[in-house]
């Protein structure tokens, strides 16, 4: 043997050596990550979450998908899950049920749309023929039907927004709640329900399908156009910090990406709900990425949410408090004053 080949043959050895030690160490790693159950809700906007495993750094993520909004809360004040993304609406009202959770992120907002049936012949933000159309219903004693999924983000837009045209949802039209988003489609279709204010990319569906007309857009009230928050409990914050900070950390990413490449977007929507992408590209035109937390919105969601009764006790003194920017401080490298605060 010569002295070239036995100086390669150490080298190849002491490099697979190594390769074997580094391979040895990032699996310990990956074994010794903390794992986390982050649930999120079957909509345009709430579907992205999906692809926080793969984005996730320090943290071991199970993403797991529910129909709404609610079963997710549901789903962590019963400690079946870590992490949720729900939305401003949730929080509120999670607050004023004395659950203990504590927002830590944003997400995606929009996604909300009031569309009507194919009888109802209304212009587009055509409110005041909107309160024609009820008060003539009203008095042939047959009530304008409007729907929404009752605890979601869309319910709570809606009902700020008839309230900004003076339309008591309680009193002047007859409120009939669809859980699931899924259903509004068909609900429409079966001429159950007039109008429905429901989510993306259900009401791209209703439109390309023509089951119904856009109305308007319901950001014309306290809420805006805020939709989704990422929010956990107290007891996960103390026992897993930096679990938690990982998690935020892999939605930054998540918004970042959603920012510059729409494709994988498409494609998770696609992938959940069977949806053609051309629906889904319709849907995104009605969704802003965006992780900062909107304090002062927060508390005028819950103002509005108190006087159209959705909840029964002044919450905002407990919605300020349970804002936590630590973590998007923490990974963003930004003050609280340019997250939202």
């Amino acid at each position: 043997m010569t002295f070239r080949s036995l100086t390669l043959t150490t080298v190849t050895a002491a490099f697979l050596a190594l390769s074997a030690a580094a391979m040895t160490t990032a699996g310990a790693q990956a074994a010794d990550a903390e794992k986390l159950k982050l649930g999120f809700a079957k909509c345009a906007h709430c579907l992205p979450m999906a692809l926080t495993p793969e984005l996730a750094k320090g943290v071991e993520i199970e993403a797991i998908n529910f129909n709404s909004g609610n079963d997710v809360l549901t789903a962590l004040v019963s400690k079946s899950i870590d992490m949720a993304q729900v939305t401003y609406l949730h929080y509120i009202t999670a607050l004023d049920k004395g659950f203990d959770v504590v927002a830590v992120s944003g997400q995606v907002n929009g996604g909300s749309e009031i569309v009507v049936g194919k009888g109802i012949t209304l212009k587009a933000d055509d409110w005041d023929g909107l309160k024609t159309l009820i008060a003539e219903r009203k008095e042939k004693g047959e009530p304008l039907r409007v729907a929404a999924s009752r605890g979601n983000a869309q319910d709570i837009h809606m009902r700020g927004a008839l309230q900004k045209h003076g339309i008591n949802v309680n009193k002047d039209v007859q409120f009939i709640n669809i859980p699931n988003p899924s259903d509004h489609a068909a609900a429409l279709q079966r001429g159950e329900v007039d109008v429905i204010c429901t989510v993306e990319p259900f009401a791209s569906q209703i439109r390309q399908t023509g089951v119904g007309t856009h109305f308007a857009l319901p950001y014309d009230q306290a809420a805006g156009n805020l939709t989704n928050l990422i929010v956990t409990r107290s007891d996960v914050i103390k026992d897993h910090p930096k679990a938690v900070e990982a998690t935020v950390g892999s939605v930054v990413a998540l918004v970042d990406k959603l920012k510059s490449d729409q494709t994988v977007w498409v494609d998770v929507i696609n992938k959940y709900t069977g949806m053609d992408k051309a629906v889904a590209i319709e849907a995104l035109k009605n969704a802003s990425p965006d992780y900062a937390i909107h304090k002062d919105s927060t508390l005028a969601i819950a103002t509005m949410m108190r006087e159209l009764k959705y909840i029964s006790n002044d919450v905002t003194a407990a919605a300020e408090k349970n804002l936590d920017y630590t973590f998007l401080e923490a990974v963003t490298r930004k003050p609280k004053s340019e997250l939202g605060f």
